[in-house]
């Protein structure tokens, strides 16, 4: 389980439009460091150090698994996207942003790179009076004074003033959603990014328990004979799983991802079996699709055939080499008939036919930042 740890960032900016700047920044960092829990008013101060136009100023918090030296390695690809422009030279001048990372947790740290508290955040007024409407309780961990505190202490007699602007704090998937189910046809990739949607969001996950199933590998080989045996297994053992594992929520994990949904099989049960297998089946299903649990979010994954059919070939599973495109298509229109006569499920349909987001990070990014807009 990951540890998440809580930082506080200083913001500031004196060039083109100050608010915005602050305001894609805080985008950026709950997008590239971890969810912004908290943001301060915004405040105005002269420039400190040089000749330059007035500063806009906030500080705020931020929960992350990021180490430290992560973060500052983000804040500095932040500042670059937002238009910064490092001098060659030590002293102070204009920016259009400027991130400093004030504290991590009670942590101590010093390195060529970083030091950490912030060895000048308690000589600054403009860090230290945001700092305090939302840290007024923390421990300086190195004078051991609260933060609220620690402004009584400071020389600085620049005048800072709160300004009427507001920021919009970006939610966190988290607080969006207590359960996202994930699915798609065959070779989809719905496991895989339910595996790493759970790590990063330390989420709880429900995978489904396919490989158990001892009719499956049965099927393959002779469809007639073993469909409706399958399908029953599958319906009972998602039934059994989702009862259980959604009626328990983990003390430690606001969030559950599964990859796949009890309709699933409702779907695969339309392709496989006989209209009289597929009636009984189905007056089994409508009794326990009552009981079941909606998801928050039902998240489609949908990938052409040709690149599903490559991904099966790729993960090997010996049971899985015959299945045809039309079978394929057959499932993939299933899905399609089902997301549109859904009119109470929370649907968002992602083409990932072109993404690698398993070894590409920018591509599951893309996919989190669609799921998190949604």
């Amino acid at each position: 389980m990951k540890i998440q740890r809580i930082t506080y960032l200083s913001l500031g900016s004196n060039q083109g439009d100050k608010l915005k700047n602050l305001q894609e920044a805080i985008y950026l960092i709950a997008e590239k460091i971890g969810p912004v829990l908290k943001i301060s008013p915004v405040y105005k101060t002269p420039a400190v150090g040089f000749d330059g136009a007035d500063f806009l100023n906030i500080c705020v918090k931020v929960s992350t698994y990021l180490p430290p030296e992560k973060i500052l390695s983000n804040s500095l690809e932040i500042e670059k996207k937002l238009g910064r422009i490092r001098a060659s030279s030590d002293g102070y001048s204009n920016r259009t942003i400027d991130l400093d990372i004030l504290l991590f947790d009670d942590e101590i740290i010093f390195s060529h790179e970083l030091i950490v508290p912030h060895p000048r955040m308690l000589d600054r007024k403009f860090v230290l009076v945001p700092l305090i409407e939302i840290a007024s309780e923390v421990l300086h961990p190195v004078t051991k004074v609260h933060i609220g505190k620690c402004l009584d202490r400071c020389s600085d007699i620049t005048e800072i003033n709160k300004t009427p602007e507001t920021l919009i704090r970006p939610i966190p998937l988290t607080e969006k959603y207590n359960y996202i189910a994930i699915e798609g046809n065959i070779g989809a990739g719905k496991t895989s990014l339910a595996k790493m949607m759970s790590d990063e969001f330390n989420a709880k996950i429900v995978l489904e328990r396919f490989a158990d199933n001892p009719f499956l590998p049965k099927f393959y080989e002779d469809e007639e004979r073993y469909a409706f045996p399958l399908e029953m297994s599958f319906l009972a053992d998602r039934y059994q799983q989702l009862s259980d594992d959604l009626a328990q929520f983990d003390l430690f994990k606001s969030l559950i991802v599964s990859d796949y949904y009890i309709f699933k099989s409702l779907i695969f049960a339309q392709v496989t079996l006989h209209k009289e297998e597929y009636l009984l089946y189905r007056k089994m299903f409508d009794l326990m699709y009552k009981e079941i649990t909606k998801p928050d979010l039902y998240v489609y994954l949908f990938q052409n055939t040709d690149r599903l059919i490559k991904n099966i070939k790729k993960r090997g599973r010996e049971y899985e080499q015959n299945i045809s495109s039309n079978y394929l298509n057959k499932i993939h229109d299933g899905y399609s008939n089902f997301i549109k006569t859904q009119q109470n499920l929370n649907t968002l349909t992602i083409d990932v036919s072109e993404l690698d987001f398993v070894n590409n990070t920018e591509d599951y990014q893309l996919i989190i930042k669609r799921i998190n807009n949604y």
